[in-house]
């Protein structure tokens, strides 16, 4: 069976400390006959010395660009803005196939050089996503969020251990009568995540999933304090706050978007069209009179680097025995591309 080479590059986000492949599972895939090379990064949660280990090989910092032909290069994130035409494959979360902002431009450096896309986001087995920081997602959204109800979160934030976060939730509900939050897409991994940090920072937790949202109840919606949303949705549909809830009468006060589909034709929160950073979480999207904040940062698992990139890792490398056949849920993510971005 093939075996692709495997280069796992440094993330160009500064913020950015996650990794899709730890050495745990990197020592299985070398035992197993791939070469794994590992880029050098500034920012990475894992020290490079436990990939050479067990075994990867070290390369700089960026130099992807220069990889062998063939191998496919693995990230997270975006991909920096250079070289403008992109020869590789690709495996990361590109975010290109939903009109969100830069969609075409990603996609056109792939067109151009001849490379392949292999978004995270579109391995899929029979529709359903195999690959995800989704837990890990609605869990620190959904804390975030819970702290800045609470007025606990000034400032920017910084990526953290659960055991240190769990203790700011805990600390945070002693005194408090519990707020009511709702969690919309709750059955799925973001939701799952979401619910279990509201509950364990002491809020009354309401569960919404696909038929809650057929016909929106509004002034149950605005009867909560906070909302997570965790619904992806590929096609416009009624938004769950939109301007006329802002200015309607409402309890709700605070909102963290998971999803952060902000640019997006499919955004079911329209308030907000810009996501918010580590340095600048929080944006005020309400009134004087009646304020409401937005919380909508785009690579929230990052805030617990560690946790999130070994369940990722565990989910991803199982998978690779098929990657070089492009068989399973390859298959399904490739299909995605092509249909983007055609064969000449």
């Amino acid at each position: 069976m093939s075996r692709p080479h495997l280069w796992i590059r440094a993330e160009a986000r500064p913020s950015e400390q996650r990794v899709p492949i730890v050495p745990a599972d990197a020592a299985r895939l070398v035992s197993d006959g791939y070469v794994v090379t590992v880029e050098e990064s500034p920012t990475r949660v894992i020290d490079l010395e436990d990939y050479v280990a067990v075994g990867c090989s070290v390369a700089p910092f960026g130099s992807w660009v220069d990889a062998p032909e063939g191998a496919v290069v693995v990230g997270i994130k975006e991909l920096p803005e250079d070289p403008a035409d992109l020869a590789h494959t690709h495996v990361f979360f590109a975010h290109a196939y939903k009109g969100q902002e830069g969609a075409d431009v990603t996609l056109e450096r792939f067109r151009r050089g001849g490379g392949e896309l292999l978004d995270v986001e579109y391995l899929t087995l029979d529709g359903k996503r195999v690959v995800a920081f989704g837990f890990w997602a609605g869990y620190v959204g959904a804390a975030l969020s819970v702290l800045r109800h609470r007025g606990l979160l000034e400032g920017g934030v910084a990526p953290m251990g659960r055991e240190e976060l769990d203790a700011q939730l805990r600390e945070s509900a002693a005194g408090r009568e519990p707020e009511r939050a709702l969690v919309i897409g709750s059955r799925g991994r973001s939701g799952q995540g979401a619910v279990e940090a509201l509950e364990l920072a002491g809020c009354a937790v309401t569960r919404w999933d696909r038929a809650d949202t057929l016909h929106l109840d509004k002034d149950a919606l605005r009867d909560h304090d906070l909302l997570i949303n965790c619904v992806v949705s590929s096609t416009p549909r009624e938004p769950f706050v939109g301007p006329e809830d802002v200015v309607a009468p409402r309890r709700l006060r605070t909102i963290g978007d998971v999803t952060c589909d902000v640019t997006s034709e499919a955004n079911l929160l329209p308030i907000n069209t810009a996501i918010t950073t580590w340095d600048d979480p929080v944006r005020e999207v309400g009134t004087p009179e009646a304020p409401l904040e937005v919380i909508a940062i785009d690579n929230l698992p990052s805030l617990l680097p560690l946790e999130s990139s070994m369940s990722f890792s565990a989910e991803l490398t199982p998978l690779l025995e098929d990657l070089a056949e492009r068989r399973g849920p390859w298959a399904a993510s490739l299909e995605w591309f092509r249909r983007h971005v055609p064969r000449h």
